[in-house]
C-alpha cells in the first residue's frame, strides 16, 4: 500500500491547502478534475456524468479525501441548482463507490466532508451535537442522502470518516472575504438579529483534522469538523472590524432584506448552529487557531 492520497475537489477552497499541506509532509497526491490538463503531474480526469475515472489515479491509494460537490452558497437555490447540489455530491459518491469496489488494493480510509447543514438552518441556542436530531429541510435533506451514500463505503471493508464541516474561515474564499469587503468600504453589519451562532474553523485546522482522520485508525463515522468556540455573527462581524480598524456605523442589514436578495438560501445566513467539537476533541486532536481572535489575525493580517 502507497502512500498517494486521492483527492476530490482539490482545487477548491481546502483541497487546494491540504494538497500543499500533504506535499509539505512528502505524501504523493492525486487530484481529480473534471477537466483535462497538462499542467500537473497530480491531476487526473475523471467525469461524474459519465461515471469514469482515469484508472491511473486509483492505483496505490492509501486514502480518498472526497470533497467534491457544487458549491451551497454560490448562487440563489433555483430547481435546477437544487438538483445540481444534491446530484454532484450522490453522483460522485457512487462513482467512487463502484470504482473502489472494483479494487483488488482497496485504500484503508475513505474520509468524506458533510455539514452542519444536516441539523437544520438555526438550532439556536442548543449546544448541538452528532447525537443531535436532524432536521427536514432541503439542506439537511442533502446531507442525509449525501451521508447514506458516503456509508456504502465502509460495506467494501474501508474505514469510513465524515466530517460535518461548519463554516471554513480562509483569506481567499468562502465566507470571509464575503464579510470583510462591506467592513472595508464602511458598509458592514451584523445580518438579521446578529445572534445567530456560526461554528466556524480556520482552513488550516480542517485540513489538519482531515489528516488527522486519516492516520487515527479509531476513528469512523461522523465528527463535526468545527472549532472549539463558535461564535455569533455579531462577535464575528465586531471582530474582523476591530482587526482591520474599521468602525461599524450601520445597524444590523434585516432579514427581509437578506431574503429578498437570497431567497431560501438566506436561511444559511440568517440562521446558525452552536456545534460541539468534543467528539473530535476527544480523539486528541488539537486545533492551532481555538480562538477567533488569533484565528482572524493570521487570515487578514498575515
Amino acid at each position: 500500500m502507497g502512500n498517494k492520497i486521492l483527492i476530490t475537489g482539490g482545487t477548491g477552497l481546502v483541497g487546494n491547502r491540504l494538497k500543499e499541506l500533504l506535499l509539505s509532509k512528502k505524501g504523493e497526491v492525486a487530484l481529480l478534475s473534471r477537466r483535462s490538463t497538462d499542467e500537473s503531474k497530480d491531476l487526473y480526469n475523471w467525469s461524474i456524468d459519465k461515471q469514469t475515472i482515469d484508472p491511473l489515479a486509483m492505483k496505490g491509494l492509501q486514502a480518498v479525501v472526497h470533497l467534491a460537490g457544487a458549491g451551497v452558497a454560490d448562487g440563489r437555490w433555483t430547481e435546477a441548482r437544487k438538483k445540481e447540489i444534491l446530484e454532484s455530491r450522490i453522483k460522485s459518491t457512487v462513482l467512487l463507490h463502484d470504482q473502489l469496489a472494483n479494487l483488488q488494493k482497496r485504500p484503508e480510509v475513505f474520509v468524506s466532508a458533510s455539514a452542519v447543514g444536516i441539523y437544520g438552518y438555526d438550532t439556536g441556542d442548543e449546544l448541538i451535537t452528532e447525537e443531535s436530531t436532524v432536521a427536514n429541510d432541503f439542506l439537511a435533506d442533502v446531507v442525509k442522502q449525501w451521508e447514506a451514500a458516503v456509508d456504502s463505503i465502509s460495506d467494501l471493508g474501508i474505514r469510513v470518516v465524515k466530517l460535518r464541516i461548519g463554516i471554513v474561515l480562509a483569506s481567499s474564499g468562502g465566507a470571509l472575504p464575503k464579510i470583510v469587503q462591506p467592513i472595508k468600504l464602511f458598509a458592514g453589519a451584523p445580518l438579521g438579529s446578529g445572534q445567530q451562532y456560526m461554528s466556524w474553523i480556520h482552513v488550516e485546522d480542517l485540513c489538519r483534522m482531515i489528516l488527522w482522520s486519516i492516520d487515527e485508525p479509531s476513528m469512523r463515522g461522523t465528527y463535526n469538523a468545527v472549532g472549539p468556540k463558535p461564535a455569533t455573527n455579531a462577535e464575528l462581524t465586531k471582530a474582523v472590524a476591530s482587526i482591520l480598524s474599521k468602525p461599524l456605523f450601520l445597524p444590523n442589514v434585516p432579514s427581509f432584506v437578506m431574503r429578498l436578495i437570497f431567497g431560501e438560501m438566506g436561511n444559511i445566513v440568517l440562521g446558525g448552529n452552536r456545534v460541539s467539537n468534543e467528539k473530535m476533541a476527544a480523539t486528541g486532536f488539537q486545533h492551532q487557531y481555538p480562538e477567533l481572535k488569533a484565528a482572524l489575525q493570521d487570515l487578514l493580517l498575515s
